[in-house]
């Protein structure tokens, strides 16, 4: 009788055991899997910025190139040409719609 309750409780106290460690491995799983997860986000976090950066680096150098081009006057009036539409007094601007 003693050692049948002595059996029993090394069974009940192994299967605790088994069951804590099924637990504790499921948990790390997913911990595992969250964090799994989480680094692609931020890889494509990264990339994004990374492609901002570079777009603004390009941006950077073509304004660079731009300001290297010629005086303060002539810049003005590129950008006031190019960007805005403005014209001289009394020049006429013709813009080529055939999409070429």
């Amino acid at each position: 009788m003693k050692q049948a309750k002595s059996t029993q409780k090394f069974h009940i106290s192994r299967l605790m055991g088994w069951g804590t460690f099924v637990i504790v491995l499921c948990s790390l799983m997913i911990s595992f899997i969250q964090n799994q997860v989480e680094i692609a986000s931020k890889r494509q976090e990264l990339e994004a910025v990374q492609a901002q950066l570079e777009a603004q680096i390009a941006e950077n150098t073509e304004l660079q190139r731009v300001l290297e081009s010629g005086t303060e006057e002539e810049i003005i009036e590129r950008i006031a040409r190019d960007n805005l539409g403005y014209a001289k007094p009394g020049e006429r601007v013709f813009v080529d719609t055939s999409g070429k």
